[in-house]
């Protein structure tokens, strides 16, 4: 085609799209007046069918582009059929003589980009023409409904099985023998709630509440506890937490020498380990096994940067109360391990952190420089996490001895820049 005749066409075509849409701006004027509705609808509002991204953009991408499709909604198209499937039941409102009902299919899609951009309610009103207002009110419901389907892709191991599963995984893929699980906490920063006082108020001179997990050697969060307020530390949410009292009266099975591990900031005992102390020079031994158990912790840290990483809502402070957070934060953990099991393509080729034992590096993940702003601060250490019994001493000095010794892997020495 010539550049003229290329250059009629397209007058031609805009032609014909500006009548299109003047037809159906028309056809619909007619109907609503015929409708005389007392309630006032704004026309482009009303005009959401037709040019709402529901309709008209992800219909085009699940057919002409899946990849822009999972990455407007984090999923490809199968996986949201699915999940459209298990929350309907629980999101379809019925039509009332005043208005037709919002579709589940709707609901879902605004929620699900929400998490995944973090775009504010206004933003999301002129992509797919519901007001702000509307939104605002279904969203906690469509996370509610989310998580309730799929709440058993977080559970705790509770039989012998599945915490042998897991040791097996880190002393396979993370050479951690007996290990069930990596501990950590991140701050989920918050605009400031009204009438919160301090409470909230945390270290770092903002507003936060706290997301504290056990993650297994699949990066899957086997336990969260959200809602602390972002005053407390590592170590205090963990006293508190459930998991401790599970574990500790013995509730969830736990074949024995099972243990977790965790940064400084967490107290040593006999089923937790932390790192040697930095406030004096360490051994080569000690500097061995602070190594060793970063490798395995640092799986907890890569399935927090790949949670920013695919749900953007974190990286500036969540406009919600506290509450309303509490249900984002639960409902994201939960769909990163629902895609985790489910999407081979959740996790891609250099998206975690990964060695380089010849040259003595780590290579950052993707995720680190895909994530922007706020992110998941850290916690503060605890004053409690330096008192530890004998015992817990002995379990680490003998775990840092057979690193050494038995379980000493090749390359350790060359990762701390240190000759055999």
């Amino acid at each position: 085609m010539s550049a003229e005749k290329e250059l009629h066409f397209r007058h031609a075509c805009k032609i014909v799209l500006k009548l299109v849409t003047e037809h159906i701006i028309s056809d619909l004027e007619k109907k609503s007046k015929k409708k005389n509705r007392s309630v006032w609808v704004r026309k482009w509002i009303a005009r959401r069918q037709h040019f709402g991204a529901s309709d008209i953009l992800l219909k085009e991408l699940a057919l002409e582009d899946p990849n822009s499709f999972k990455n407007h909604l984090r999923m490809s198209s199968d996986l949201f059929e699915t999940l459209l499937q298990h929350v309907t039941p629980s999101i379809e409102k019925q039509n009332t003589t005043m208005r037709d009902a919002l579709p589940a299919r709707l609901k879902l899609q605004i929620t699900l980009r929400y998490l995944g951009s973090g775009d504010s309610f206004a933003s999301l009103q002129y992509l797919y023409r519901v007001p702000k207002c509307t939104i605002s009110k279904f969203l906690p419901e469509v996370c509610d409904s989310i998580y309730s389907v799929l709440e058993n892709y977080i559970k705790v191991p509770n039989t012998q099985e599945e915490w042998d599963d897991i040791k097996k995984g880190f002393s396979n893929r993370w050479n951690f023998p007996g290990c069930g699980g990596a501990l950590d906490g991140k701050h989920v920063v918050l605009r400031a709630p009204f009438h919160s006082g301090s409470n909230f108020y945390n270290y770092k001179g903002s507003f936060s509440i706290i997301l504290f997990a056990l993650v297994d050697d699949q990066y899957c969060f086997k336990y969260i506890d959200v809602g602390s307020n972002g005053r407390a530390s590592d170590g205090g949410i963990f006293s508190k937490s459930s998991l401790k009292n599970a574990v500790e009266n013995n509730l969830l099975n736990m074949p024995p020498n099972t243990i977790f591990v965790a940064d400084d900031a967490f107290p040593l005992k006999d089923y937790l380990l932390k790192p040697y102390s930095h406030h004096g020079p360490l051994t080569i031994k000690e500097r061995v096994f602070n190594y060793r158990l970063s490798r395995a912790r640092r799986i907890v840290e890569n399935a927090f940067g790949i949670l920013v990483s695919r749900f953007r809502i974190f990286e500036k402070p969540i406009a919600l109360s506290p509450e309303k957070a509490d249900n984002i934060v639960k409902t994201t953990c939960v769909l990163h391990n629902w895609l985790r099991m489910n999407s081979s393509s959740y996790l891609n080729r250099g998206c975690v952190d990964e060695e380089d034992h010849e040259n003595g590096v780590i290579i950052d993940g993707t995720w680190r420089k895909e994530i922007r702003g706020l992110g998941l601060p850290d916690l503060t250490s605890a004053s409690e996490s330096n008192n530890y019994t004998k015992n817990a001493s002995n379990i680490r000095n003998n775990l840092a001895d057979w690193f050494m010794g038995d379980g000493a892997v090749p390359w350790q020495m060359n990762m701390l820049n240190l000759k055999k």
